[in-house]
């Protein structure tokens, strides 16, 4: 039996059709995956729809493949939304995406709507290594061979960075209006280090618009919550037994979602705040909180999960070994370097983030949270370990989760058998791998050598260097289970309140 694919006449029937045939496109997004599909257009879609406001449809850009604009543009953008919860699935169509553009094949189509006056909002998705910058010092990789690329070649640029520019630039050269560039991807303080990075470039193209960047162009912060593990071929399938419909574009997610947002913006927007965001004018406690909790504890227990032979978090988080580690990770190393955001009680957020975690109905792989390390550690778990040590506290727990990281790198599991390290730098780890192995003071002096990753306040730490040693010459003679039995023995005596947390 043939299915019908998602498109208008589906909507039309199924759900309460607001898209005009020729919609207004008031947001171009770069990067458009999973997660923007599951967060930030669910939330322009919930406003136009509640609104009436219908000026903010969005044109995706993907930078690299056609993949998503062969899944969205048979559909004519729409696509589901599927959501998991204890009380069980949901699902909804979106109707915001209104195109999806594929860079490489016209830059110029992509390059003309970014500069269109009826284009407000700039947004971007692009995943950390999509800066091409530096994550130990937040500065753009001039090295970078795409960025030296997009300096030369303004007109058909390759990088996230090097399309923002040459947009500003037409708009500075035709006098537009500049726009709002929001960066809702998992840097530490976002916009600010993505004007960074743009005026970076933009500074070896032309002074005049650097100054116009600067007077016109706003950058707010944001933090974007929301777990979206990867579309299976089995979830299309099942959601078109269940819905009577063919949907390649949909996406799956918890129920939980939370965008907040810094109240700069450089003309129009859409009012967010009405479908459930939250507008303030300092974003930074919201983004430490997040960034240290939940994706530091998430990257934490992705690698030593997996190095532990478990594929999905939810089975990660049924080993009682695993919980004791991420309460005294969470609780106990974390916790105590954070500022509460307002409103919010770290203890109650600490305990719905396990509570995630546990969805079995997500299925969300160990091994895709593990990818590009490389680009998520400084913010995730670098910086919590840097404000503990400069303290004079404990980072034990941390520092495991570094050498779990470290081991993970090296490019085969706990069996021995070759897996495929998704990071950018994975041959420069592997490189240090390869020549010190054998020597385990010089594999870890040659790992903290790497200055694109480890700032030099840890590099030149004695006690980072030490722990991280320990853990990572006891993991690869002992394997990650056994090593953590260690570790969780090892906290309960430097500390009362360790102690306690290890017999939850």
């Amino acid at each position: 039996m043939t299915v019908t694919r998602l498109g208008r006449e589906i909507v039309s029937k199924s759900d309460e059709l607001y898209r005009p045939q020729t919609p207004n496109i008031g947001i171009v997004h770069l990067g458009i995956g999973a997660f923007h599909r599951a967060h930030q257009a669910v939330y322009t879609d919930t406003y136009m729809r509640k609104s009436g406001d219908h000026n903010w449809f969005i044109a995706g850009v993907s930078l690299r493949s056609g993949t998503v604009a062969e899944q969205l543009n048979p559909q004519d953008g729409f696509y589901t939304v599927k959501v998991s919860s204890a009380q069980g699935q949901e699902q909804q169509i979106v109707q915001s995406v209104a195109k999806v553009l594929v860079a490489p094949d016209d830059p110029q189509a992509v390059l003309s709507l970014m500069a269109s006056p009826t284009c407000h909002i700039i947004s971007l998705t692009v995943t950390e290594k999509g800066y091409c910058h530096d994550p130990s010092t937040g500065n753009l990789n001039v090295q970078h061979p795409d960025i030296v690329y997009d300096l030369s070649n303004l007109d058909k640029p390759k990088t996230a960075i090097g399309y923002l520019v040459s947009a500003l630039k037409t708009r500075f050269e035709a006098h537009i209006d500049a726009p709002t560039i929001l960066c809702c991807d998992n840097l530490p303080e976002n916009g600010n280090t993505t004007a960074r990075l743009v005026t970076q470039f933009a500074t070896r193209i032309s002074d005049e618009l650097v100054a116009w960047i600067n007077e016109n162009v706003a950058f707010p912060n944001t933090m974007v919550d929301r777990i979206v593990p990867a579309t299976t071929p089995s979830d299309i399938d099942e959601l078109a037994d269940e819905a009577g419909y063919r949907d390649s574009a949909m996406v799956k997610t918890e129920a939980f979602t939370q965008w907040v947002i810094e109240d700069k913006f450089a003309g129009k927007r859409p009012h967010w705040e009405d479908a459930g965001a939250t507008i303030v004018s300092n974003v930074d406690v919201f983004e430490k909180a997040k960034l240290r909790l939940l994706n530091g504890a998430h990257s934490s227990l992705a690698y030593a999960g997996f190095l532990s032979g478990y594929e999905f978090v939810s089975e990660v988080m049924e080993d009682k070994a695993f919980g004791r580690y991420l309460n005294i990770l969470m609780c106990d190393e974390i916790a105590p370097t954070l500022t509460p955001p307002p409103g919010l009680e770290l203890t109650s957020y600490t305990a719905d983030l396990l509570a995630r975690f546990t969805n079995p109905a997500l299925f969300h792989k160990t091994y895709q949270i593990a990818m590009d390390g490389s680009q998520k550690l400084p913010q995730r778990l670098f910086h919590t370990i840097e404000d503990r040590l400069q303290n004079g506290e404990s980072a034990e727990c941390l520092c495991f989760a570094v050498a779990s990281w470290l081991r993970y790198t090296m490019a085969f599991d706990a069996k021995g058998d070759a897996i495929e390290v998704q990071d950018p730098l994975a041959d420069v780890l592997y490189d240090v791998q390869k020549r010190d192995f054998y020597d385990i003071d010089k594999l870890v002096k040659g790992y903290l050598g790497l200055s694109q990753i480890f700032p030099q306040t840890l590099s030149t730490n004695d006690v980072f260097e030490e722990r991280v040693k320990y853990w990572l010459s006891y993991i690869l003679a002992n394997g990650v289970p056994t090593a953590l039995d260690s570790l969780l023995l090892e906290v309960q005596d430097y500390s009362p309140q360790l102690k306690q947390q290890a017999v939850l």
